[in-house]
């Protein structure tokens, strides 16, 4: 149960500070309207940093099913444990981007584009392609969970300030590779919240792109359990 509470509330906040940061940028009127993805990729990253600081050190601080998934691929977790950790994700997700929507209503109510408010809650392409978008979400990923593996591992890992490194991490991955569909690298963080938006009583929303929504979740999963058994063949005695 305590690994499950990290889990969500490690996630609530990764995903409150992250979807924080692109309503800030994004919806009307706020005091960083049209400040950038530079910024954007800023909040992620300390939202990865707070989340992972302070779940790590009772669940080891997933936050995200692919994590998850490559990590029991690696036997560094049970398969038992799988279920209750994607769910607090999934549950965490939905609650930071619920908490998200509380704290911008009123710039939700003054912003009149539904792309705008829809990206506040999961991704979108730059370019509708859905086998690009999926390639680019898996290597993204793949490029995500062969950092975590190594940053973690024993001769390399600063305990508690892992968090940091991942923290950098994801904001290169931001800076880097965000361009095409926003990074989601993460199926928590994207399908938890597109629940959200289609479920809230958002003034003006437009549709929730399901059509899009299996790409930030096969996509991430593809490439960490690939990164995991790279990980697996280069690191084995």
């Amino acid at each position: 149960m305590s690994a499950f509470v990290a889990e969500f509330i490690g996630t609530v906040l990764l995903i409150l500070l992250g979807n924080g940061v692109v309503a800030n940028v994004l919806l009307a009127k706020t005091k960083g309207n049209n400040s950038g993805l530079i910024v954007i990729a800023f909040g992620w990253a300390i939202g990865v940093f707070v989340g992972v600081y302070v779940a790590a050190p009772l669940s080891g601080a997933h936050l995200n099913p692919a994590v998850t998934i490559a990590m029991a691929v690696l036997s560094k977790i049970s398969w038992s444990l799988v279920p209750q950790y994607i769910c607090a994700q999934f549950l965490g997700a939905m609650a930071g981007t619920t908490f998200v929507w509380v704290a911008y209503k009123q710039h939700y109510d003054a912003t009149v584009n539904p792309a705008d408010q829809l990206a506040t809650f999961c991704n979108t392409p730059a370019i509708d392609n859905s086998l690009m978008n999926f390639f680019t979400e898996a290597i993204a990923t793949f490029v995500l969970m062969i950092g975590i593996l190594f940053i973690a591992a024993p001769q390399n890992s600063l305990g508690a300030l892992d968090a940091l490194p991942v923290a950098l991490l994801v904001l290169g991955i931001g800076v880097s590779l965000g361009g095409p569909t926003g990074y989601a690298i993460n199926p928590a963080r994207d399908l938890g919240p597109r629940i959200m938006h289609a479920i809230l009583p958002i003034k003006g929303k437009g549709v929730s792109n399901w059509a899009y929504s299996w790409i930030p979740v096969l996509g991430p999963i593809i490439g960490a359990v690939l990164a995991a058994v790279l990980y697996d063949v280069i690191t084995k005695p």
